[in-house]
């Protein structure tokens, strides 16, 4: 069975992502609603029901209904590590699909800048004592040395490579009015940047941000009812590991299993044979640069061991081949986990309406979204696939 074309989106909203001081949850949640609203050219009483994705920020759906004012409506509340977004957004679809409504919202928000703590603070699961505490980038870190031992990169090399990524994003971000970080960020600044988790440096890493995105949803049937330029949903994959690299000798750093089988899952949704050829441009999980390094062979954009070559060619630039991370990624923006997948979902609905601006990519057809949580060795992801036309 596939989504394929049983649902579209009829609007979207997002917020500038950023240290916002001056807004609570209540106040990016209403933004979003409402910029997705108005785009839709419909009010908040025709929505019929709710998926509000927040990992840490909010408690079941009255984190929704009060500051919206909702009038007795469902509200579910989403939470999945980084995928917790684009999960709010795939129980909305599958909901409108069934018939058991005819519209409904996804919507994503977090807060992580004004908690005391930059960053999200989760509670571990209770345990035997025996599991790693790795903080997030000394995780990511050792994707960078098995990758480069793996396919006989010396480390300047594959340093060089590592910052052409963040480069890239930057370079993207620098044109995305919505962006936390508005600026192009030179190579060598990259790769002198102060060491976080070696060979990582602090411009190898995301940032942290504020923000919310939502979403419209209604049937594929309907959607011209609404507007003449609805995207097309045609696959929505979520995918959770058995930690099969946290206990096997195997697992070998350089390929994130779960974005491998989730991949696979939304291909076959979408009927595609050759991603490479097949998806117009994609936003995808670059929550370090070694992780979006690895994503690109584990979701066919390259084959094993090519990527780094890939990168370094610009194959995955705005005017290249395949272009990743248009919008500047979570580089650039920084990552809300609630509101990320719902804010690269934004970037393609804009990008195959084409209204991206300076960022547009010409004539596209398919975008891919991908969001990972967890750990390289034990996560979660989800892929997500979209289009300008049915069929």
């Amino acid at each position: 069975m596939s989504i394929r074309d049983k649902v579209a989106i009829i609007g979207m909203g997002c917020i500038r992502f950023g240290e916002h001081w001056d807004k609570g949850i209540n106040d990016m949640l209403v933004e979003a609603a409402y910029e997705a609203y108005n785009d839709a050219g419909l009010s908040p009483d025709d929505i019929q029901a709710y998926w509000l994705g927040t990992c840490a920020s909010g408690w079941a759906g009255i984190s929704l209904s009060e500051p919206l004012k909702i009038q007795y409506k469902p509200v579910t509340r989403v939470e999945n590590f980084c995928a917790t977004g684009t999960d709010a957004f795939r129980n909305a679809c599958y909901a409108v699909a069934s018939g058991a409504y005819d519209i409904a919202m996804a919507i994503g928000v977090e807060k992580l800048k004004d908690s005391g703590y930059s960053g999200l603070v989760i509670t571990p699961p209770p345990g035997d004592g025996t599991a790693p505490n790795y903080s997030a980038p000394a995780a990511f870190s050792l994707l960078a040395p098995a990758y480069f031992k793996k396919y006989g990169l010396d480390p300047e090399t594959g340093k060089k490579v590592l910052a052409r990524i963040a480069y890239k994003n930057h370079k993207n971000g620098a044109l995305n009015p919505k962006a936390q970080f508005r600026q192009e960020v030179p190579m060598e600044k990259i790769l002198k940047s102060p060491v976080v988790a070696a060979p990582l440096g602090v411009m190898d890493c995301s940032g942290v941000a504020d923000g919310s995105a939502a979403a419209i949803i209604v049937r594929a049937e309907d959607a011209h009812k609404y507007r003449q330029d609805p995207i097309y949903v045609k696959a929505l994959s979520v995918v959770c590991g058995p930690g099969h690299g946290a206990m096997h000798q195997d697992y070998d750093f350089t390929s994130i299993r779960e974005t491998y089988h989730a991949g696979v899952d939304a291909y076959r949704q979408a009927g595609i044979t050759n991603p490479r050829k097949e998806i117009s441009m994609a936003e995808v999980h670059d929550c370090f640069t070694p992780t979006e390094l690895v994503i690109y062979e584990d979701l066919g954009f390259s084959e094993r061991g090519r990527a780094w070559q890939d990168v370094l060619d610009g194959v995955f630039d705005l005017a290249g081949e395949l272009p990743v991370n248009p919008d500047g990624g979570l580089k650039s923006f920084g990552h809300p986990i609630g509101a990320s997948g719902l804010r690269m979902l934004y970037e393609m609905y804009l990008q195959l309406r084409g209204q991206a601006g300076p960022r547009q990519i010409d004539n596209p057809r398919l975008g891919l979204t991908h969001n990972l949580g967890g750990f390289p060795w034990e996560s979660v992801c989800s892929v997500c696939i979209v289009g300008k036309e049915p069929g």
